[in-house]
């Protein structure tokens, strides 16, 4: 029988990609890149880097678990130890990594020393001369600002340094700007004085929340992961569902739910959890481009997954002033539902093709003999999340976990961690802090701009002017703002940057839709409700800033997944933003549905997370065009008004005027989606072809 041409020339293509993009020298290049690891240094200045990676954690580690220092201290260390080993370990130019630092970079590296330094030593004087700085106050800011935005294009290149000098530049030439956005502008000594010396500038939120939370976290997940609980983590998933309709491709979305909660990173889930999955999905049948965009897809979850939620959480909780146990309790059911999403759309993309378990004949051991043996594994996971719900801070839960981590790897002779093991584990945690510790500067002065020229205020105008007050208009706006700035800039940069900007105009318009008062008038007469209106803003910002992992023309997880795959990277990112589709769905809940943040009764949340998941489901098949078979588009019109009604209940009848209790929505959407299965049933026994896979239909 002759092969369908387009089928053949499906597989010219994935076979040429597969030759190219799967070599392991390009693989470890693109995934190096990726990964932004800088050169790989020898000699006196590999051991005088590493000596300084491993005070860095050291310092924090006691910082946060035996005894705090005072405020300069903690911040400021650890800018100073992130610049110079930026500097002695990233080159000036990609094309010359070399195996030393070069005199420039020495120079720059003893530069930021004394300018970091300068702020510690001399903090408590720049506090009582605030506003009367001097010569050198100013010549060290601004020599500060510039150090800030080299360590930033060194390590993420030009897309965020560009940002941060348009914002210094809008801070300069405001009289000249329109009108809409402009201000009076301010001189350059005002500018970095302000950007540089100020608690709001390059020593402020980003910085605090980074020292505070974050990079323990990251020393936690070298600790974890050098214990060998990364095996556990994918042994489970792979005894769980493995075996299943799609099983490879589930067990990359379970195994990614376990990575995700403690890594920080979509890409690096994506890699570590993608070198063992896509292999895996690809030998099941799954075709290179949709075995690379499933692992990336499912990886972006992690980021606003429980306990860690990446570093936006806990800049969340910072800028709420909300404990973070409370937002990461808020946060669990979305995040369950975004990897349910994922997991629906795998398993109809398995039935649709007919691909079922890893099919290698073997037969492994069951979840229950893995938990058996090695459910040790996961005690300092489970430390670091009983810790912080019994009320104690995430920073010293952390602590407590990273040297469980130690204790459970003595549990198993193949990863027990002896001396060398956990200098290893501190030398990769510190390494593990450049990438986000590089954006520190810069984001900074972002933010000390938007404080000093009112620009957020103006931006919340533009939000309410350009959506006309629709919220679903304004949502979509700051959605599409969340993917062109990340492009370019990190992901937790990315929803900083727009949450200073839009929260403001977005927990205005949610108070007005759902409490008919302004904000201010909510913090007074409802206090809860006001809080639930700053986390639901919150949150519809944080997801859209995940999109760049998964959305072209940038889906730089994606594309790492694609290097992996060896599949073509444009096709990988697009198949990865369909699988990732809940991302875009996810904050209009946030906005819509008060009960998906725990806001009301019990019986209020208890059915809106049934009706959620119910929709979701719904949802999830009627997207990859597939239930018990293909479905018409009579059967994907009324899943999906089903699916609408039982996410979003009353919004089709507050639209067209009529009101009705919650249950008859609720009816009237469950019987939408039994009408869909009675149809598809009907159809399949007038034609059980529709049961055989894609490509044996003829």
């Amino acid at each position: 029988m002759a092969q369908d041409p387009r089928r053949e020339n499906e597989v010219k293509e994935e076979e040429s990609a597969l030759k190219t993009a799967a070599d392991p020298d390009k693989l470890e290049e693109i995934i190096k890149r990726d990964a932004k690891l800088g050169r790989q240094i020898t000699g006196f200045w590999y051991y005088l880097t590493a000596a300084l990676g491993v005070a860095m954690v050291l310092f924090y580690l006691y910082n946060a678990g035996w005894r705090p220092v005072p405020s300069q201290y903690h911040r400021g260390i650890y800018v100073l130890i992130t610049y110079v080993l930026v500097f002695l370990t990233y080159p000036m130019w990609r094309g010359s990594p070399g195996h030393r630092p070069s005199i420039p970079d020495i120079l720059l590296a003893g530069t930021s020393a004394f300018v970091v330094g300068y702020w510690i030593l001399e903090f408590e004087s720049l506090n009582y001369r605030m506003g009367m700085e001097t010569q050198l106050d100013f010549y060290v800011s601004l020599v500060g600002v510039i150090i800030s935005l080299e360590v930033c294009r060194r390590v993420l290149g030009l897309s965020l340094t560009l940002v941060g000098v348009t914002f210094l530049a809008y801070c300069y030439f405001g009289p000249y700007m329109p009108d809409i956005i402009a201000h009076r502008g301010f001189s350059v000594e005002r500018i970095v004085n302000h950007v540089y010396l100020k608690q709001e500038g390059v020593f402020g939120i980003m910085a605090d929340v980074l020292v505070t939370y974050v990079i323990l976290f990251i020393f936690f997940g070298a600790f974890l992961k050098k214990s060998g609980a990364g095996k556990f983590f994918l042994d489970l998933p792979l005894a769980l569902v493995g075996k299943s309709t799609g099983g490879p491709a589930k067990v990359a979305v379970v195994a990614s739910g376990f990575f995700g909660s403690v890594s920080g990173s979509a890409i690096a889930n994506t890699v570590s959890t993608g070198a063992f999955t896509i292999p895996l999905m690809k030998k099941a049948g799954f075709r290179p481009h949709v075995a690379g965009a499933i692992e990336p897809a499912a990886s972006t979850g992690g980021m606003f997954m429980p306990p860690i939620m990446g570093a936006g959480g806990f800049l969340m909780a910072e800028m709420t002033g909300t404990p973070y146990v409370q937002i990461m309790k808020m946060a669990i059911f979305p995040a369950f539902i975004y990897f349910l999403a994922v997991f629906v759309m795998v398993h109809f993309e398995a039935k649709r093709h007919g691909l079922v378990g890893s099919g290698d004949g073997k037969e492994g051991p069951g979840a229950l003999q893995i938990l058996k043996k090695e459910w040790f594994m996961s005690l300092p996971l489970v430390i670091i999340v009983a810790m912080m719900l019994i009320g104690y801070s995430p920073g010293f839960a952390a602590v407590l976990a990273t040297l469980s981590c130690v204790g459970v790897s003595w549990l198993t002779r193949e990863y027990r961690m002896g001396p060398r093991q956990i200098f290893e584990a501190l030398q990769e945690g510190a390494k593990n802090t450049l990438v986000i510790g590089a954006t520190v500067g810069v984001i900074g002065i972002i933010v000390g701009v938007i404080a000093l020229t009112g620009i957020g205020l103006r931006f919340s105008d533009i939000i309410f002017g350009l959506s006309g007050g629709n919220l679903p208009l304004a949502i979509l706006l700051i959605g599409f703002a969340s993917l062109l700035l990340g492009m370019g800039v990190p992901v937790t940069a990315a929803y900083l940057i727009i949450a200073v900007l839009a929260v403001p105009a977005m927990s205005a318009m949610l108070a007005q839709h759902h409490f008919q008062m302004s904000f201010g008038e909510l913090e007074v007469a409802l206090p809860y409700a006001a809080t639930w209106t700053l986390l639901a803003s919150h949150m519809v910002v944080y997801w859209f800033s995940q999109s760049s992992n998964i959305s072209p023309p940038v889906c730089v997880a994606a594309y790492a997944a694609a290097a992996i795959a060896g599949s073509d990277p444009w096709k990988t990112g697009w198949n990865a933003f369909n699988f990732s589709k809940m991302l875009f769905l996810g904050p209009f809940l946030f906005a819509y549905s008060p009960a998906f943040l725990l806001s009301g009764t019990g019986l209020e949340i208890f059915m809106a997370y049934s009706t959620i998941l119910l929709g979701t489901v719904i949802f999830s098949a009627l997207s990859m065009g597939y239930f018990l078979c293909p479905t018409n588009m009579v059967e994907w019109v009324a899943g999906a008004l089903g699916a609408i009604l039982l996410m979003f209940p009353h919004i089709v009848f507050d639209t067209i005027g009529i009101e009705l209790h919650i249950f008859v929505v609720d009816a009237i959407a469950v019987s939408l989606f039994a009408l869909v299965y009675l149809m598809q049933k009907y159809r399949i026994k007038k034609n059980p072809k529709l049961l055989l896979p894609l490509h044996l239909r003829t």
